[in-house]
């Protein structure tokens, strides 16, 4: 995979879950092996057992193989595999911007940013994917023409706790069920990611940042997607909700007329790079304040 940190250093690297995702779509026995992994009786049995004091053990290994710096979480003893994944950062580790008319990332991910094109299209990682057929809603997609498509791709050794990135109101959430294929884009050469995994979204009026609407999307393993509110009040920095054991995806969508997704975004994407981002750092700016940034 091709990252690009904070300083614009673009570099390649592949992961244990890039190897491993590689294993299971690249093969034909994998490919045999994820017909099996991808039955919702088998995601239910699995998130039950890492939801249980047997999968402690696995809790060592994987914040080794993963190399992730447990410093930067609360210091507890887990009850179980999930309740380690869903591990909270400590206060003070995911700072937002004090400007609130600086869109950020509302978690840890690979980001990437899209045009919205007169056809309502967007690439991920060489797929093609219409807003209308990720929401299948038409008159929602309308809505955003014109506009951006945020992807946010959490991996396995990411924060997996998200935050909603203004004030304002929101819909109930929508569900849309689907199979559990992984959102890694080592798996688009072999099966359509998107149409087939199971995502929830809600639209959202903002104070900063107009309409949007924002989407969680689960992955291979995944028990649930869980978001903690139906239709109210939201606040900039209030937990939203958090996705169990996988990698997983966010998608943003917002108007053009009301959000200037970063140009630098925009041309990593362009050339194949996906972004390193903390929850609270910088996506773009309310379209009113963009030019004085």
């Amino acid at each position: 995979m091709k990252y690009v940190d904070q300083k614009g250093r673009c570099y390649e690297e592949e992961t244990f879950q890039d190897k491993f995702l590689k294993l299971l779509y690249g093969t034909y026995i994998g490919r045999i092996k994820l017909k099996i992994l991808t039955k919702p009786w088998i995601s239910r049995l699995g998130g039950l057992f890492l939801s249980t004091g047997f999968s402690k053990c696995l809790i060592e290994r994987f914040v080794r193989k993963n190399k992730i710096d447990m410093r930067e979480y609360e210091d507890r003893i887990y009850t179980s595999y999930n309740d380690f994944f869903t591990r909270r950062i400590k206060p003070g580790k995911r700072l937002l911007p004090e400007n609130q008319d600086i869109l950020f990332s509302p978690c840890d991910c690979k980001a990437s940013a899209y045009r919205i094109t007169e056809d309502t299209s967007f690439c991920v990682k060489d797929t093609v994917y219409t807003v209308e057929s990720l929401l299948r809603s038409r008159k929602i997609a309308d809505h955003f023409r014109n506009g951006y498509a945020v992807i946010l791709r959490l991996t396995v050794d990411d924060y997996h706790r998200y935050c909603y990135f203004d004030n304002g109101t929101k819909s109930r959430n929508y569900f849309i069920k689907g199979a559990y294929h992984t959102v890694n884009p080592t798996a688009n050469d072999y099966v359509s990611v998107y149409k087939e995994n199971a995502r929830e979204f809600t639209m959202m009026k903002t104070e900063h940042f107009g309409d949007a609407v924002q989407m969680e999307v689960g992955a291979l393993l995944v028990g649930r997607i869980v978001n903690h509110h139906e239709e109210g009040i939201m606040h900039r920095g209030m937990e939203k909700g958090y996705f169990e054991f996988g990698g997983s995806t966010i998608v943003l969508l917002f108007r053009g007329d009301k959000v200037e997704i970063d140009e630098c975004l925009l041309e990593r994407t362009k050339d194949g790079c996906e972004t390193k981002l903390k929850q609270g750092q910088r996506l773009g700016m309310a379209k009113n304040q963009s030019l004085q940034s």
